[in-house]
C-alpha cells in the first residue's frame, strides 16, 4: 500500500500504450512525416542561404581579381637628360620634377614608328596613363646614373585601355580568306584600297546583314515600349532611326558606308593599318592608323579584313586607340602585372592611379580610438552594473535604455557626433577622432551587453569561493571572475568593432565622405575609411573604378573573415565550459 491509497486519496489509473495497433503506428507515421518535412524545411533554408552567399561572392570575385592586376607596356626607355636634369645638377629635387611623361610618350613613339597627325598623336599618347612615368621616376631617383642611358621600365597605361584588356566582350575577327591582289594609294592620310572584281561583296552583304539585325532590335523595344504605353513622341528617334536602317540593307549592294553604330572593318596591309569608312565591291576608302610601308601591290594572302565585333560607340577606347593597343600586343610589350600600387598609394581622380592605402590607414587609426574608448568603458559599465550597481528601477531602465541603443540605426549616431563633438566641441572634421568617437558610440552598447553575459556566465561558486578565503567583492570580481569571462568579452568585442568596420552612415555625417588623397599621419589630419572609399568609387562612371570598388569590397570582407575567426579562435580557445 503507497502513501496515497493510505491516505485515501485514489492512485491515477495507467494507461497502457499498445505500440502494435493501427492508431498507433499512424501516429508514428505523422511524427516521421512532420520531422522530414522539418529536415527538408531546414535543408531549403540552408540552401537558398548558401546559394545566395555563393552567388554574392562569385560576383565580387569575379569583379574585384581584374582590379588586384595593372596592364603596362614593358619598353626600352631613353632617360633623355635634357627633360630630366638639363643643366646637369643632378640633384634629388631636380631629377623628381623631371619631364617623365614626356620620355614615356617619346618611348611609346619608338614602340610604334611613323605615327603623323595631331590627332593620331594624341590618340597614341591617350594610351597612357599621366603617371606612366612614375616607374621611370622611382628608378632614376634610386639610381641617378640611369640619366642617359636606356632602361627598361614599366609604362602605365591608362584605365581606358587597361579595362578593354581585362574585358573580353569586344571580339576581334580575322578575315583571311583567298583574295585578289590589293593595291593601295598612299601610305598615309587617306587613302583607296583596290581590288579585283568583287573581292568585297561578301563584306558589304555581312555588313546589311548586321544593319538589318539592329533594325529588327530596335522594332522589338519600339513594340515593348507601346505594349507599355509609351507615346508616339517618345518613339519618333527610334523609328525614324529603323527607317533609314531599313532603307541602307535593302539599297542595292554597291557600296556601303561605315559608322560608329556598326562593327569596325579594319585592313591590315603592307605592314600598315586602314580603318575603312566606305566600302564598294571593288574597293575601299578609309584612314590610315598605322603608315604602310609602300604603296606595291599586296599579292593574295599577304593582306587581311580585322572586324572590332562591337562598335566603336559601345566601347570606351576607340578604333584608333585598340589598332594602337593591338599593335603593342602583337610586338610582345604589353604584360599584366600584379598592382601593388593598389596598397601602396592613396585615392585619385584617375582609376589607373587611385588605391586603398589612405583608406585602410584611416580605418585603422579610426578603429584605434574606438577601441581605446568603448573596450575600458565597455567593460567597467558592465561590470558595474552586473557586480555592484542596486537592483532597482534606476539601473532596470539604464539597462533598458541600453538595450535600445543597440538597436537604434546608426546614422543616428552620426547625427549626435555632428551636433557634439563637431558644432560642440569644434573637432576638425573628417578626423579619426571623431570616427572613433562616433563608432565607440555606437559600439559601446553591444560591448556592454556582451561583457554582462560573459560575467553572467561565470558560475557563482566562483565568486563564493573567492569570498569564502577572504576575499573583498572587489577582489573577487577582478582577480577570478573577470578573468574567466574576457573570452566571451573579447569576442564580443571582435564583433562589435568588425561591425564598426563595415558602416558607412554615422561616418558620412561628420564628413568623411571627403575626396582625400594623402594617407594620414596622425588622429586629427583628414582621412576616410574604406566603406566610404567604396562607396564613393561604386559612385563613379568609369568601368575601372567598378573593378577597384569589387576589389576594395573583397579588401574589406577579407579584413572581417580574419576579424570574425580571430573571435572565433579566442572563444575556442579560452573558453571554458561549465
Amino acid at each position: 500500500m503507497t502513501d496515497l491509497t493510505a491516505g485515501g486519496v485514489n492512485a491515477p489509473a495507467i494507461r497502457r500504450v499498445e505500440f502494435d495497433t493501427e492508431e498507433a503506428k499512424a501516429r508514428l507515421r505523422r511524427r516521421y512525416r512532420s520531422e522530414f518535412r522539418f529536415k527538408v524545411y531546414g535543408f531549403a533554408a540552408l540552401a537558398v542561404t548558401t546559394t545566395f552567399l555563393l552567388l554574392l561572392l562569385s560576383s565580387i570575385v569575379s569583379k574585384g581579381i581584374p582590379g588586384f592586376f595593372q596592364n603596362v607596356i614593358v619598353t626600352d626607355v631613353l632617360v633623355d637628360a635634357g627633360k630630366i636634369d638639363p643643366e646637369g645638377k643632378g640633384d634629388a629635387a631636380t631629377l623628381r620634377a623631371g619631364d617623365y611623361t614626356a620620355i614615356a610618350r617619346a618611348a611609346l613613339a619608338e614602340a610604334i614608328p611613323g605615327i603623323e597627325g595631331r590627332q593620331l598623336k594624341k590618340e597614341l599618347n591617350g594610351l597612357l596613363s599621366s603617371g606612366a612615368g612614375d616607374a621611370l621616376r622611382e628608378q632614376v631617383l634610386a639610381d641617378p646614373s640611369l640619366v642617359g642611358q636606356r632602361v627598361k621600365t614599366q609604362l602605365l597605361l591608362a584605365d581606358e585601355a587597361d579595362v578593354f584588356l581585362k574585358d573580353s566582350s569586344t571580339t576581334i575577327r580575322t578575315i583571311a580568306d583567298t583574295r585578289g591582289i590589293a593595291t593601295p594609294t598612299g601610305t598615309t592620310g587617306d587613302v583607296t584600297i583596290f581590288v579585283g572584281a568583287n573581292d568585297f561583296a561578301d563584306d558589304i552583304a555581312e555588313v546589311k546583314a548586321e544593319l538589318k539585325a539592329k533594325s529588327a532590335a530596335i522594332m522589338e523595344t519600339i513594340e515593348r515600349r507601346k505594349a507599355r504605353g509609351a507615346g508616339p513622341e517618345s518613339l519618333r528617334d527610334l523609328e525614324r532611326e529603323a527607317a533609314d536602317l531599313r532603307i541602307r540593307y535593302e539599297a542595292a549592294a554597291t557600296s556601303e558606308t561605315l559608322d560608329s553604330k556598326t562593327p569596325s572593318r579594319l585592313v591590315a596591309i603592307n605592314g600598315g593599318i586602314v580603318k575603312v569608312k566606305e566600302m564598294t565591291p571593288t574597293l575601299v576608302k578609309g584612314e590610315v592608323i598605322i603608315p604602310l610601308t609602300s604603296t606595291a601591290d599586296a599579292a593574295p594572302g599577304t593582306w587581311q579584313i580585322r572586324v572590332y565585333e562591337k562598335p566603336e560607340s559601345n566601347r570606351n577606347l576607340n578604333d584608333r586607340g585598340l589598332t594602337f593597343l593591338e599593335a603593342l600586343k602583337a610586338k610582345g610589350l604589353v604584360q599584366n602585372k600584379f598592382n601593388w600600387a593598389f596598397f601602396t598609394t592613396g585615392d585619385s581622380r584617375e582609376a589607373e592611379l587611385a588605391g586603398i592605402q589612405g583608406a585602410l590607414v584611416g580605418s585603422i587609426l579610426t578603429l584605434l580610438v574606438t577601441i581605446g574608448l568603448c573596450l575600458p568603458i565597455g567593460v567597467l559599465a558592465a561590470i558595474y552594473l552586473e557586480e555592484f550597481a542596486p537592483k532597482n528601477r534606476m539601473t532596470e531602465l539604464i539597462e533598458i535604455n541600453i538595450n535600445n541603443l543597440a538597436a537604434v540605426p546608426s546614422i543616428v549616431f552620426g547625427l549626435l557626433g555632428l551636433a557634439v563633438f563637431l558644432n560642440f566641441f569644434n573637432l576638425p572634421r573628417s578626423a579619426p577622432l571623431v570616427g572613433g568617437l562616433v563608432l565607440a558610440l555606437l559600439v559601446l552598447p553591444t560591448i556592454i551587453i556582451a561583457s554582462r553575459a560573459a560575467l553572467k556566465s561565470v558560475p557563482p561558486s566562483i565568486r563564493e569561493a573567492a569570498l569564502g578565503v577572504g576575499a573583498s567583492h572587489q577582489q573577487a570580481v577582478f582577480h577570478h571572475v573577470l578573468p574567466l569571462a574576457m573570452p566571451g568579452i573579447m569576442t564580443g568585442t571582435i564583433i562589435g568593432m568588425a561591425h564598426a568596420l563595415g558602416e558607412t552612415a554615422p561616418l558620412l555625417m561628420i564628413g568623411m565622405i571627403a575626396f582625400i588623397v594623402d594617407v594620414p599621419t596622425s588622429l586629427t589630419q583628414a582621412a576616410t575609411v574604406l566603406p566610404v572609399q567604396i562607396f564613393l568609387w561604386s559612385d563613379l562612371p568609369e568601368p575601372a573604378f567598378k573593378m577597384k570598388t569589387a576589389a576594395a569590397i573583397m579588401v574589406l570582407l577579407a579584413v572581417l573573415f580574419v576579424m570574425n575567426g580571430l573571435a572565433i579562435w579566442l572563444r575556442k580557445k579560452f573558453e571554458r565550459r561549465w
